[in-house]
């Protein structure tokens, strides 16, 4: 615990995190999360290839028995008698509660409940759902909300498949729903006959809540989330490759599979078929108060997810050659995604490629005293400006004083 205090003493309530990557077996890697080529398939091909990595996370991910000890766990990095050390962030939500996250987030959850990530497919995924907290529950897990974001810093190209196909077409019945469940052995189960594509566009995102089906789009996108790891695949055939059907049970109890009623309970029908789908769950940026304002300070920054109560988001950006003091209401994990210079004492880098295992300047997590007395960001280009995304918990007190 005195390494944790150390820690946190050193980085003035600001920790520096060490890059979680995290690999996925049924995807393929679309390359834009600046790992370096070799390392994509660094944990072994049947481990499949590394295609995100989890920001701010005190979350482990869900890969099955060859899952590592520590996988999709964030590292705390810290300096200590000369040594570079790292700490689970984790342990350092415990041991530091209120201290870290606010007193607000610890007596409701007792532990940091979101983090960030950034995926990154070549191609689209499968037509998939993740469960509201009671059907969550029915395996040990919590439900999980998510939105998207797709940073043009990371997708200056589009992948095999930029559109996401979300929910059920106004129309369609439960049968034929279903039906598809029922085929998912048969080859193709072609549930997404059933479903709408929307072109995706940098610089825009969605809200997902839970039990809404969607087959996410190949840009490379960044996804807060709550805390969890919950899903299954509901669709059998995507891009040529077929989904194993493990993945297809893996959100029901065992007593469940082969229970096909149970799958069809953890679709929202009613959220699956809105027909204002592009209404209540596009979102494009909004800036955090008068752009005039905040552009004679230096800055620009506005809310890319915001339509849930679990989570939301900021995209900074800080102009060339200046300073600005930058406060928040609640404690954040930040990633860097262009630009250098200074976060209070930190180094903020941008890196243009990382190997497995490096340790860089370009992610932090604020606590909340930080975050309220302002931090201060110094960009030292003349010409390149920073842009950073900033992930925070529930409730953000900001954005319910804006709504």
């Amino acid at each position: 615990m005195e390494n944790i205090e150390k820690a946190f003493e050193q980085g003035k309530g600001i920790f520096r995190l060490a890059p979680n990557w995290v690999p996925r077996s049924f995807c393929v890697p679309g390359r834009r999360i600046k790992l370096h080529p070799d390392d994509y398939y660094v944990l072994g091909g049947e481990r499949g290839g590394i295609d995100e990595r989890w920001l701010s996370s005190t979350t482990p991910a869900k890969n099955g028995p060859l899952t590592g000890e520590f996988e999709g766990l964030s590292f705390v990095v810290y300096e200590h008698d000369g040594e570079i050390k790292q700490l689970l962030l984790s342990d350092c939500v415990s041991y530091l509660k209120e201290r870290l996250i606010g007193n607000r987030i610890w007596s409701d959850y007792q532990s940091w409940p979101m983090y960030s990530k950034f995926f990154d497919n070549m191609g689209p995924l499968p037509h998939h759902i993740h469960h509201n907290d009671e059907k969550a529950a029915l395996i040990g897990q919590a439900g999980k909300p998510e939105a998207y974001y797709f940073p043009p810093q990371l997708n200056n190209h589009g992948g095999d498949f930029p559109y996401t196909f979300m929910g059920i077409a106004p129309g369609t019945s439960k049968a034929q729903i279903k039906e598809c469940l029922e085929n998912f052995s048969k080859g193709d189960n072609k549930i997404t006959n059933y479903s709408q594509a929307y072109r995706l566009e940098p610089g825009t995102g969605w809200d997902v809540p839970p039990g809404l089906l969607h087959a996410p789009g190949s840009m490379c996108t960044y996804e807060p989330q709550k805390a969890s790891d919950v899903f299954a695949m509901y669709q059998s055939l995507v891009n040529e490759a077929i989904i194993p059907e493990e993945l297809l049970w893996k959100g029901v109890p065992d007593d469940k599979h082969g229970d096909y009623n149970a799958l069809m309970d953890i679709i929202d029908w009613d959220l699956n078929v809105d027909p204002n789908m592009m209404q209540n769950r596009f979102m494009y940026p909004k800036p955090v108060k008068a752009i005039a304002e905040m552009e004679q300070s230096g800055y620009s920054e506005k809310w890319i997810c915001y339509k849930s109560t679990a989570f939301s988001a900021k995209e900074l950006t800080v102009f060339p050659g200046q300073t600005v003091t930058i406060t928040d209401g609640a404690a954040y994990g930040l990633i860097m995604m262009q630009g250098y210079g200074k976060l209070n004492d930190w180094t903020l880098e941008t890196p243009a490629l990382i190997r497995y295992g490096q340790l860089t300047y370009d992610e932090y997590f604020v606590s909340e005293s930080a975050a309220m007395k302002g931090v201060i960001i110094k960009n030292d280009s003349k010409t390149d400006p920073i842009v950073m995304l900033k992930h925070f918990g529930p409730d953000n007190p900001d954005l319910i004083m804006k709504s």
